[in-house]
C-alpha cells in the first residue's frame, strides 16, 4: 500500500501551490483523509483533513486559504494552497486515515515521504 506526494516547490508569499497525493489500493471512500506539514524544529501539525462524507477541517493558520478535495476515481487527492505565507514553509506530507470523522484524533493508516514548500522572495 502506498501514498505519495507531488507538486512541492519554491514559491514567492502569496503565491500559491496545487499538492497531489495518490493513494494505490485504497478505496478512499472507507477512510478519511489528511495533509500535515513540519517545518524544522516544529512540532507536526494537521493542516487540512477530508472526512469519508465530505466534511473538511482545516487548522485556523490556513482556513480561507488552503482547500483540500479528492478524487474518488483516481483515488487521488490535493492541497490547493493559495496565499502562502514564509510561515507555511514546511515537509507537507499525505496520510489515509482510519478515522472516518476529521473531528476524531488521526489515526494514520499509511503516509507519503513528502513534498518541500519553500516560501520566499
Amino acid at each position: 500500500l502506498q501514498v505519495a506526494e507531488s507538486g512541492g516547490g519554491l514559491v514567492q508569499p502569496g503565491g500559491s501551490l496545487r499538492l497531489s497525493c495518490a493513494a494505490a489500493e485504497f478505496n478512499l471512500d472507507y477512510y478519511s483523509i489528511g495533509w500535515f506539514r513540519q517545518a524544522p524544529g516544529k512540532e507536526r501539525e494537521g493542516v487540512a483533513c477530508l472526512s469519508n462524507s465530505g466534511s473538511t477541517n482545516y487548522a485556523d493558520s490556513v482556513k480561507g486559504r488552503f482547500t483540500i478535495s479528492k478524487n474518488n476515481a483516481e483515488n487521488t487527492w490535493y492541497l490547493q494552497m493559495n496565499s502562502l505565507k514564509p510561515d507555511d514553509a514546511a515537509l507537507y506530507y499525505c496520510a489515509v486515515q482510519y478515522n472516518l470523522r476529521c473531528e476524531e484524533l488521526p489515526v494514520i493508516a499509511a503516509r507519503g515521504q513528502g513534498t518541500q514548500v519553500t516560501v520566499s522572495a
